[in-house]
């Protein structure tokens, strides 16, 4: 692969990859907006407070895809297709195992599991209904994932992008049916919400009937190796989410004895705002991995450092474009959903967008980096930068700066550990480039 062409293949897979997941990340900004015109603060405490669940869920089905993905990818330019259809079955396997266990808590466990999220008196029954849905709707969730991450490195990701957006839109649509002309609360939310899935994967559906994969279920037992480089793959993408969903609940205990359920309800635009922001940086980070481990199994190492800079350069320009959107539009973007005209909550918010979005450059960099560690089976570091960005570094810090600066503080914890470890990613990335 030339460099001319190893930039239009960065183009096209990041930049539909980019629209897709931008639509994806819309099914909780969506929820946000509703919630708040239609049930004012305390839906979205209520809802802030659910919502880590969801990362969680999220998370497990981007380590089976993406871990899956990335050795499929491996494999078929390898040319071992007896291999790739052994790796797609067994990330199957692995999706169906941890979906029960997800509808399993949600069967049993969603009344104590709310409790342990922090919320009690008036949003405690909100919160409750809209975790447990959303364990519910999980194998939904896992299995798109699982389908959206093996067709785009299929070579079909505009088919991969019309599928997220699709399932988004129907998100939108049924979110403004379900609160509104329906009534149905939290409940009509949620529900919108777990049926976009299902709406994604028909749009694929296609792609399966007409023969178009290259992968197919087989005959072969669950196999304990396949399922650890699936696991190695796609770990940081699993602790992303899974610290996302961490940080929140810690910073929603902080918060709610710092400034109370408004507090929390002003972190809730902040924190769903920020999901938004990273699924940037995660559609770009998603958007290489194909073809640089395509690259990589051919041993193009120009090529894979070629693309790497491509990536880098976006997040930079992007992470510009972000905050200053961000910075000048503060109190239009807090208005939109803060539909009973709170002053307090207004205050809250525009000040904590300010401080915590200044992490953006930063996580967008250690985001595109562990895709680099983990597409090349470089895991190691890819897990080390994911593990402290994510719970090692950041939950102290949280601590730490709140104790000592209040608010800002804790809008500070945000973007002082993503500069760290950025740091970090820069001299593993130095030295990996020397190997």
């Amino acid at each position: 692969m030339k460099t001319g062409s190893c930039f239009k293949s960065f183009v096209k897979y990041s930049s539909l990859n980019v629209l897709g997941m931008l639509g994806l990340s819309c099914y909780i900004l969506a929820d946000t907006f509703f919630i708040a015109k239609g049930l004012g603060a305390d839906g979205l405490a209520a809802l802030n407070l659910a919502i880590p669940v969801y990362s969680f869920i999220h998370g497990s089905g981007l380590l089976i895809g993406m871990g899956g993905s990335i050795k499929y990818s491996i494999l078929k330019n390898q040319g071992q297709w007896s291999a790739v259809n052994q790796i797609f079955t067994n990330a199957v396997f692995f999706t169906l195992s941890l979906a029960a266990v997800f509808f399993t808590l949600g069967l049993f466990c969603s009344a104590p599991m709310t409790r342990m999220m922090g919320a009690d008196g008036t949003i405690y029954e909100m919160s409750r209904i809209y975790l447990q849905v959303i364990l519910l709707f999980s194998p939904m969730f896992l299995c798109n994932n699982l389908l959206l991450c093996f067709v785009r490195n299929s070579g079909a990701p505009q088919l991969s992008m019309a599928a997220m957006a699709s399932g988004s839109l129907s998100n939108i649509l049924l979110d403004y049916i379900f609160i509104f002309p329906l009534r149905m609360g939290i409940l009509g939310a949620v529900l919108a919400t777990g049926i976009a899935p299902i709406i994604s994967m028909l749009t694929l559906l296609p792609f399966f009937l007409k023969r178009k994969n290259n992968f197919h279920l087989c005959r072969c037992k669950a196999s304990l190796k396949q399922w650890t480089d699936i696991f190695s793959g796609g770990l940081p993408s699993l602790i992303a989410e899974i610290s996302s969903g961490t940080v929140i609940i810690v910073f929603n205990k902080i918060i709610l004895d710092l400034q109370g359920n408004l507090g929390v309800a002003a972190y809730g635009i902040i924190a769903n705002l920020s999901l938004v922001t990273m699924s940037i940086y995660t559609s770009i980070a998603q958007g290489i991995q194909p073809i640089l481990s395509g690259n990589y199994a051919k041993n193009l190492s120009a090529n894979v450092r070629n693309i790497l800079r491509y990536a880098l350069l976006t997040v930079a320009v992007m992470s510009t474009i972000i905050y200053a959107g961000i910075f000048l539009g503060a109190e239009q973007i807090t208005g939109l959903f803060n539909s009973q005209r709170n002053a307090h909550l207004q205050g809250i918010a525009v000040h904590g967008l300010k401080y915590y979005f200044t992490a953006c450059i930063f996580a967008g960099f250690n985001i595109v980096v562990c895709a680099y560690f983990t597409s090349t089976e470089h895991g190691r570091p890819a897990h080390v930068i994911s593990f402290l960005r994510g719970f090692a570094l950041l939950i102290p810090m949280a601590f730490l700066l709140s104790s000592m600066g209040g608010m800002t503080g804790v809008w500070l914890a945000f973007p002082v550990t993503e500069g760290i470890v950025s740091l970090l990613g820069a001299a593993l990335l130095r030295h990996a480039s020397r190997i």
